[in-house]
């Protein structure tokens, strides 16, 4: 049901339109200069012409103040009875009937003026035309800022209702905007960088015919016309490698990613990696080029802002096993299934039995050690089992040449030297269908026959990464949960009352 002021506010728009004013016009409507630039390049008497928001009014009698917010900032208004007018009324009907009974907060509003200086100094435009936007017919949300005692009153801080109502959010709350523009910023940043090195962008399937790339519990449709299964795309890796086949130096994609998953404050079942491979390189010049990106971006995003974390290089490269040695006191270098069973159950960490020996590693390893690495740090050299689609490693037994960059304790990126010899990886993804079949588990890496194929045409030595964007985002703009850097995080069915 509405609530009593959206019913007072329905009630203006048929009086607004009994007056011959459209609530919702189609006209284009001509802004001069954007707000943040009116009041950067401020002229005295300069006639300009503003749209926006009005997100405050006091009605004082014969002259009111409001504030209008645009895109880029807020500027107050001066209202006159004797100079304001309208397209449909004359000076007194649009002061009198139109400015204070029809207007609301909230509503999007033309105003054509020029500019002076209060006596406080504030610059302002003193209107002598009003224009009706768009009428808001639901009240936001009166946020109030106690500037002197740097108070805060009565904020729209409810985490699921901003998360759900994320325009609202954006209007009333000028910091979460910031974090935002600083992503879009961040993104522009690292496709600049890679540009320059003479990397190509592209585009995969997000539609697939198998979940490759990945071990994860898809997302599943149906195809009517062709009458097959497809699922949303876990990872894009299995694509990027076939372009790298097919004949292109590197190559990344920003990938939207979807996993039917769980949810917390770092996972959501939609979310953006960049991937990126590069053919005739290993996972050591990976971690270079890695170490000399996150540096830029750093330097460039955070570097007065958080000081705690150390961005010097190189970063220190810890093998897995001695990082969970080191904290956890036990040795897992050829440990078998049964065994890493029981050291989690000493180290009161979940097992059971459809957890595979490489997803029992890596619970001991984000329980117990993930954490404690704030400054950026390479884990390196995982067990094979962790690591299907990557090279053995070249000097370690029973070792892979894969990397994970850890930092503020949790993971940002992983990479590889991928692997490229087509009979090995065939054999690795038939075991992982079978540890997948004999627990009994929901996730499993598919064999995409397609990319053995692709493979046996032969593909060069190859770096790739895989770069978790929101985390980091999280990172850069200082963020415990994921779903602060998404403008529309995944929720649960809104919970409504009885109509």
């Amino acid at each position: 049901m509405p609530s009593e002021q959206q019913i007072i506010r329905i009630q203006k728009l048929d009086k607004l339109k009994l007056l011959g004013i459209n609530p919702y016009p189609s006209d284009e409507y001509n802004v001069t200069s954007p707000i943040y630039n009116i009041k950067k390049n401020f002229i005295e008497k300069k006639v300009i012409s503003i749209a926006g928001r009005l997100m405050r009014f006091r009605f004082l009698g014969k002259a009111s103040f409001g504030e209008i917010k645009d895109h880029t900032d807020c500027i107050q208004v001066y209202f006159s009875k004797n100079h304001l007018s309208s397209d449909k009324m004359g000076k007194e009907d649009t002061y009198n009937i139109f400015l204070k009974k029809l207007i609301d907060i909230g509503d999007i509003i033309g105003i054509k003026g020029f500019l002076f200086k209060t006596k406080m100094n504030e610059i302002t435009i003193y209107a002598h035309k009003l224009t009706l936007l768009a009428k808001s017919i639901r009240p936001l949300p009166q946020v109030k800022v106690d500037k002197k005692n740097k108070k805060i009153y009565d904020s729209f801080s409810n985490t699921e209702q901003r998360y759900r109502m994320r325009y609202v959010d954006l209007i009333v709350n000028d910091h979460v905007k910031e974090i935002f523009l600083k992503r879009t910023r961040i993104i522009q940043k690292i496709r600049n960088y890679l540009d320059k090195k003479g990397y190509i962008e592209v585009d995969t399937p997000i539609l697939q015919s198998i979940p490759g790339g990945a071990i994860a519990r898809p997302f599943e449709t149906y195809h009517n016309t062709l009458g097959i299964p497809l699922y949303l795309r876990i990872a894009n890796e299995l694509y990027l490698k076939r372009l790298i086949i097919g004949g292109f130096h590197g190559v990344y994609e920003f990938s939207r990613n979807f996993r039917n998953e769980g949810m917390d404050r770092i996972h959501n079942p939609e979310f953006t990696v960049l991937e990126l491979y590069i053919a005739y390189k290993d996972y050591y010049w990976m971690m270079n080029f890695t170490e000399k990106l996150m540096k830029s971006i750093w330097y460039i995003f955070q570097k007065k802002e958080n000081n705690h974390i150390n961005f010097h290089t190189p970063f220190p490269r810890i093998p897995i096993l001695d990082s969970i040695k080191k904290y956890t006191g036990f040795n897992l270098e050829n440990m078998e299934e049964n065994e890493l069973r029981k050291v989690c159950k000493k180290l009161y960490i979940e097992e059971n039995v459809k957890m595979s020996k490489a997803k029992l590693i890596e619970n001991i390893f984000e329980e117990k050690c993930e954490k404690n690495y704030i400054n950026p740090t390479f884990i390196i050299d995982y067990p094979i089992e962790m690591s299907p689609l990557t090279k053995k490693h070249r000097h370690k037994k029973n070792l892979s040449e894969r990397f994970e960059l850890i930092i503020n304790g949790q993971e940002i990126a992983n990479a590889y030297s991928e692997l490229n010899d087509p009979i090995d990886q065939l054999n690795r993804l038939r075991k992982q269908m079978e540890l997948s079949e004999k627990n009994q588990k929901d996730e499993s890496m598919l064999i995409d026959k397609d990319f053995i194929r692709a493979l046996e045409f032969g593909m060069p030595p190859t770096a790739g990464i895989g770069i978790g964007i929101d985390r980091l985002i999280m990172l850069l703009t200082q963020k415990y949960s994921i779903q602060e850097v998404l403008l529309f995080p995944q929720m649960r069915p809104e919970k409504r009352g009885k109509k």
